[in-house]
Formats: C-alpha cells, sequence, structure tokens
C-alpha cells in the first residue's frame, strides 16, 4: 500500500481551467478590464468562455508531503459550496490533522472492511461509489495496491477506472515515481524500492494534471517539523529518500511530466486555431536532408543544437521528383539509421519543390528553428535557374518568423571514403 504522508497545507488549484504549464506563482490574479479586447465576452458571460473542470482530474507531486491530499480535498470543498455532489471515495489523512479538517462536511462513502492475516484493513468499496451515483468522487493515492480479496481488483487505479466508466467524475492523486516509465530511474536514484506503479497512459488520460510543487528545502523542513512523517521516522527519511538530491531530482521529474502534458495539449490547441504565427513557448527544431554528401554532418549538427536547448528533432526528406541514383539512396537509408540513433523523428514528403515542401511542414508542425545545408550551385546557376533554394527558404522562413540556420557543407575527403571502401569489400581483413 502506498505510503502517502500528506503535508498539511492549502493549495489553490487552478479552477479547472486546464493543465497547467508551470507552478502557478501568483494565483487569483485574473485580468483586468484594460486587459480584455474589445468584443470579448465580458464578465457577466465568462464562464462560457472558460473549460469546465474535467471528468478526470489528477494532482501529481515529486514526493509525500507536497499537499496533494489537502489539495484534492480543498477542492471538493469549493465544488459542493458551488452545488456540486461530492463525496470521498478513499482518503487517507493519517492522523493530519488539517486534513481531517478539510474532510468535515464531505459526505464519506464507507469502506469495505477487510480481514488480511489476521488484520483488518480499509479498503475503498467501488460498488458502493457507482450506487451512490455523484457528481464527483475523490480518491487518495492512485497508484496504491488494494488488500487481496478486497474487490475484484488489484490495483486502485483500475476501480477509478470503472468509477469513470460509471459516469462519475473522479479526482484523484498520485507522485511521480509510481509512473511506470520513471519508476526504475526513482529506485537508482534513491536506492528506494518503488512497489506501487501506475501505467503512465492512465495518468495521461487525465483531462486535467494539476502540478502541487515544492521546493526540495521547504519539504525538509516540514519534513523536521513533523508534517509529514511521525517524528520517530524523521531522522532517517532526510538522510535517504528525503535528501535534497533526491528531491531535486523528483521535483525536476515532475515539471518536466507536467510540461510535455502541455506541450502536446497546445500543439493540439495551434492545430484547431490553424494560427500562422509561431509560438515560442519551446524551441521546436527541424533539419531538412538530401542523398548529397555532408549531410550526416548536417543532422549530427542539427541535433547537437537540440540537446542544448533540450528539444526534440525532426528530420524531413523530400522525394526528389527525378529517379534517385543507388548512392544517393544508399545515402538516405544510413540517414535513417543516423537519424534514429539520435532519437530523432524521420519524415518523407512527396516529390516536390524543396524549399515549399519544407516551409510547408514547418508552418504545420509549429518549428521554431530549421537547420538546412548550404547550397550546392554557383553563382551563375542561381542567376539562370531561379535563384537558390536556400535563399528562397530563408525568404519564406523570415515571413513564417522561423528562424534559419544555414551550415556548411564539409564532404568527407576522397581519400577517406576510398579507404573505408576498401575496408568494406569482399577479402579485407577485420
Amino acid at each position: 500500500m502506498t505510503q502517502e504522508r500528506e503535508d498539511e497545507r492549502g493549495t489553490a488549484d487552478s479552477g479547472g481551467s486546464g493543465k497547467p504549464t508551470a507552478v502557478d506563482a501568483v494565483r487569483g490574479h485574473g485580468p483586468t478590464p484594460a486587459d480584455i479586447p474589445p468584443g470579448a465576452p465580458g464578465p457577466s458571460d465568462a464562464s462560457d468562455i472558460v473549460e469546465p473542470a474535467g471528468h478526470f482530474r489528477v494532482y501529481l507531486g515529486a514526493a509525500a508531503g507536497v499537499g496533494k491530499t489537502y489539495a484534492m480535498l480543498n477542492e471538493g470543498r469549493r465544488r459542493v459550496q458551488r452545488g456540486a455532489d461530492v463525496v470521498i471515495g478513499f482518503v487517507e489523512a493519517h492522523g493530519r490533522r488539517l486534513t481531517q479538517d478539510q474532510a468535515v462536511g464531505l459526505e464519506a462513502v464507507p469502506r469495505r472492511r477487510v480481514d488480511y492475516r489476521g488484520t483488518e484493513l480499509d479498503e475503498m468499496d467501488v460498488d458502493a461509489v457507482i450506487r451512490r451515483k455523484p457528481q464527483i468522487a475523490l480518491v487518495d493515492e492512485l497508484a496504491h495496491t488494494n488488500v487481496p480479496g478486497s474487490g475484484r481488483n488489484e490495483k486502485r487505479w483500475q476501480d477509478v477506472k470503472e468509477i469513470l466508466a460509471a459516469g462519475i467524475d473522479v479526482i484523484t492523486t498520485v507522485n511521480i515515481q509510481h509512473l511506470e516509465s520513471i519508476a526504475d530511474a526513482v529506485e537508482e536514484m534513491t536506492g528506494v524500492k518503488v512497489r506501487e506503479r501506475v501505467p503512465d497512459r492512465i495518468v495521461r488520460e487525465a483531462n486535467q494534471i494539476e502540478l502541487v510543487d515544492s521546493s526540495p528545502e521547504q519539504l525538509r523542513r516540514r519534513m523536521l517539523h513533523g508534517n509529514i512523517y511521525p517524528q520517530d521516522k524523521v531522522a532517517q527519511a532526510l538522510t535517504h529518500f528525503f535528501r535534497t538530491d533526491n528531491l531535486t531530482a523528483l521535483r525536476e521529474l515532475a515539471l518536466r511530466f507536467v510540461a510535455d502534458e502541455t506541450e502536446e495539449e497546445l500543439l493540439e490547441h495551434l492545430d484547431r486555431s490553424r494560427t500562422d504565427t509561431v509560438w515560442e513557448t519551446t524551441e521546436r527544431i527541424m533539419v531538412g536532408v538530401t542523398g548529397a554528401p555532408g549531410t550526416d554532418i548536417l543532422l549530427r549538427r542539427a541535433c547537437r543544437l537540440a540537446a542544448r536547448v533540450k528539444a526534440d528533432v525532426d528530420v524531413v526528406f523530400v522525394a526528389p521528383v527525378d529517379a534517385e541514383s543507388p548512392g544517393a539512396a544508399h545515402a538516405i537509408a544510413d540517414l535513417r539509421r543516423l537519424a534514429d540513433d539520435m532519437a530523432a523523428r524521420w519524415h518523407d514528403l512527396p516529390a516536390g519543390k524543396p524549399g515549399a515542401a519544407l516551409i510547408a511542414f514547418a508552418r504545420e508542425h509549429h518549428v521554431t528553428q530549421l537547420v538546412i545545408g548550404s547550397s550546392r550551385r554557383s553563382r551563375w546557376r542561381e542567376l539562370t535557374g531561379g535563384g537558390s533554394v536556400v535563399r528562397r527558404i530563408i525568404r519564406d522562413a523570415g515571413e513564417a518568423g522561423i528562424d534559419v540556420h544555414v551550415i556548411a557543407r564539409r564532404e568527407v575527403p576522397r581519400e577517406l571514403t576510398d579507404q573505408a571502401l576498401s575496408q568494406d569489400a569482399p577479402g579485407a581483413g577485420g
């Protein structure tokens, strides 16, 4: 079972307006009348432009003590005040007075009592919650493992799925270390076994993920004051799982997870709104490649650039109008393997004008930086052949608000190429 010790402090939530892009440093400061553009809905009909809280909402934290359970109960109380039918499906306050105070006045569905190896334990009664049919159920500790024999499901997240399927909204809590994709890394960092895990897809299916954040120093002070674990466990916790380096790493993992979710949501919004404006909330890097010699260097440069700004890379190949030569086809196959090795995404575009195709792709995927190789055409060929493709790309990208990096082509010396071919030839030593 999850050993959750929640902090006794209040945490305001975002009011159900969507997944947070970061920790809300300032809450409750809405736009002033001067900030509202002409023709926009006024305060009287503001509810029409704010999305309601989602069917499935998750409070995510870096570690025990950040305030997830308190925040969940606090939201439940506010929902009741606004007329919603809210019940507690399962909440574990761990004897915390302030957390218990938040539950006062909220209806709690009776728990199921289970005898396990001579000890009576409590579990959530899923059937009772579904029979009660509230609008909203508050269910703590999503990664919790149910006591054997307490019901048909092994995990609480499976219980939550049943409640959601019954048409009941769920608000729940989970710590970042319990996500399946992260648990192993947390075990290596902290030396603590993560026994309870929840599939990433379950958390990602949430309509809204609210990050409940706290600095490592603040968490350690709460621990020292007895606001997370009992005093007899404080010393060991501070020198083991709750070390500053562990908490810093867990906090970064939580922040990155929420940032990734928010980036996906932003891209979906941009696709729906069909905006031509590039929103530089994060860097999105794209590199255009061909079968020409030296393109592998171009790809490596793009990946190094992306690594510096912690961005993903999209590799785009525009098929030539004429049939590819065997050498070019072999080079493209090598580039594909290199892109895969560097965790870059490969995209094949149909034959057409390379410059126009690259810019169209960049616009569609909201690319912020485009990497291309320098032109191989002579100045005379540019003047007589309609101009340089590179020049057209720079011009069109500038109009779209996309930065362009033009990388000088560096071909592999002929003698090195010949040497490599001789080593690959049949009968070569090796």
